[in-house]
């Protein structure tokens, strides 16, 4: 600069060239003023201090001598909690900041900072989030702690051959074998929602254990509530005070009747069991049936009604089913048929009826609807709700036949019954079949007593292919079992 400074002036008079040399002169000075300042500074900078200020998510804490004093308090919890909770990878999960600045004077409050430090730090730990349906449930302390506790949800349906089997076959690249006769093998494992695990950091207490997980994930809850009877209670009204119904308060305590005498004192679990989830287990099994011969009679209207002759002796066949069975909670919860095949058919016993003049009347006496079988559910209460007939299932043929004669009054389809049928015996008596596959009658029809409605079926609210049958008197339901023969 300053020699940028005399070349400007060079073409200036003699006051100009003096002008420049007390321009010069002012540039020594401040020059020296410079350097005295900067020697001033470096005296001055042997008195200065460092001193830490302290941040916790934004907020001012207060100022530290000595930043190590943070670090040995950090060191100390997670020594403490360590020998805690063992085998967790922890951490100090609350986010310090530290700005260092250099100052005179030291005015540094040590014990004010380190309490509400202490107040303020807290311990995490890393987990393994368990997610239902993407919700949160509880969480884990490693991979390997979520694999064992879908393991362990699994074998309380399957034993643990089951599964090594299944989960062996799911690895493989080979295709199924096909099965053997009177092989049973799991075909699948369902859960009732979606399970899925996701990294995260949680307070080391909030870390589950494998089976308090699995207590968490069947009941909702690790503890169950109790009740202390008091005076004036009764069933109804601890249900009611507890916002239950009475049979939830029953199915929860095994051996509670509503006519159990309650002693004042005695205690009730009072938790009802809500599972996060549930799991369905199919299994696949093949077997040699019998099929049953098929009794089967021909019209002839020739021949006065109640007239029958023999016209082909019936023998039974064989047959390789192959089903699928469907459990939860180690009950069978439905059947289906997935493959048929005949290895030896059976022979119907055909029996030539005559027909002549035939009535549209019943005679009061029921003959058994369907081609042999046997009641799988009897009349009265089931599954919460009225079961207003019997169910039959398993016969030799699949074939439905009028009880007694009369007039077919309802032949279609209707919402749980599927496809039903409902005869009038104009004498009082109306029966019902349902869950037809399909139906061979028409409305007004007449129908003989034997006469075939149709084909036995699953349609409708059905776990498997059976007969729904109901006997109604003058409106009111009978029991059919009091009536057939």
């Amino acid at each position: 600069m300053i020699t940028k400074l005399i070349n400007d002036k060079s073409n200036s008079s003699l006051n100009g060239r003096k002008s420049s040399f007390k321009q010069l002169y002012k540039v020594l000075f401040i020059s020296i003023l410079l350097v005295s300042f900067t020697l001033k500074s470096g005296l001055a900078n042997e008195s200065l201090q460092t001193v830490f200020h302290v941040y916790s998510d934004g907020n001012y804490i207060g100022v530290l001598s000595d930043e190590s004093k943070i670090e040995q308090m950090e060191k100390e919890m997670l020594k403490e909690a360590s020998s805690k909770y063992v085998d967790q990878s922890l951490t100090i999960g609350t986010a310090i900041t530290v700005v260092q600045e250099r100052v005179f004077t030291a005015g540094t409050d040590d014990a004010l900072v380190l309490d509400e430090l202490s107040e303020l730090l807290s311990v995490q730990a890393d987990a393994i989030g368990l997610y239902v349906d993407n919700e949160l449930v509880l969480n884990l302390n490693n991979v390997s702690d979520y694999d064992e506790v879908i393991r362990k949800l699994k074998l309380q349906e399957v034993t643990e051959e089951e599964l090594s089997a299944y989960e062996a076959q799911k690895q493989s690249s080979t295709s199924i074998p096909p099965l053997k006769e009177n092989e049973t093998r799991l075909a699948n494992i369902i859960m009732s929602a979606d399970i899925d695990m996701k990294k995260g950091q949680v307070k080391p207490e909030e870390i589950m254990t494998v089976n308090d997980a699995i207590t968490y994930l069947n009941k909702g809850t690790l503890e169950e509530k109790k009740y202390s009877i008091q005076a004036g209670d009764h069933i109804g009204k601890i249900a009611s005070d507890h916002n239950m119904p009475t049979a939830k308060l029953l199915e929860i305590n095994p051996g509670l009747t509503p006519e159990t005498i309650l002693n004042i004192g005695e205690e009730l679990n009072i938790t009802a069991v809500e599972p996060f989830l549930e799991i369905e287990v199919h299994y696949e099994t093949k077997s040699v049936q019998p099929i049953k011969h098929q009794l089967v009679t021909e019209e002839d209207n020739s021949s006065y009604k109640g007239d029958t002759k023999l016209k082909q002796e019936g023998s039974d066949g064989e047959q390789e089913i192959t089903e699928l069975i469907r459990k939860k909670n180690g009950q069978v919860i439905g059947k289906s048929v997935i493959d048929e095949n005949v290895l030896i058919e059976a022979k119907d016993q055909i029996t030539i009826v005559g027909t002549k003049v035939t009535p549209s009347r019943g005679v009061g006496t029921f003959l058994w609807p369907a081609v042999g079988g046997y009641v799988s559910s009897q009349m009265g209460h089931r599954w919460g709700r009225s079961h207003d007939g019997i169910d039959i299932a398993r016969p030799s043929s699949f074939a439905i036949k009028a009880s007694d004669n009369g007039v077919v009054k309802f032949a279609g389809w209707d919402s749980t019954y599927g496809n039903k049928v409902i005869i009038n015996h104009n004498n009082g008596y109306e029966t019902l079949y349902a869950h037809l596959s399909s139906i061979n009658v028409k409305v007004g029809q007449v129908v003989p007593q034997g006469t075939n409605l149709g084909v036995m079926g699953t349609t409708g609210r059905s776990t498997g292919i059976h007969l729904h049958f109901e006997v109604r008197k003058n409106g009111s339901l009978v029991n059919p079992l009091t009536v057939l023969r």
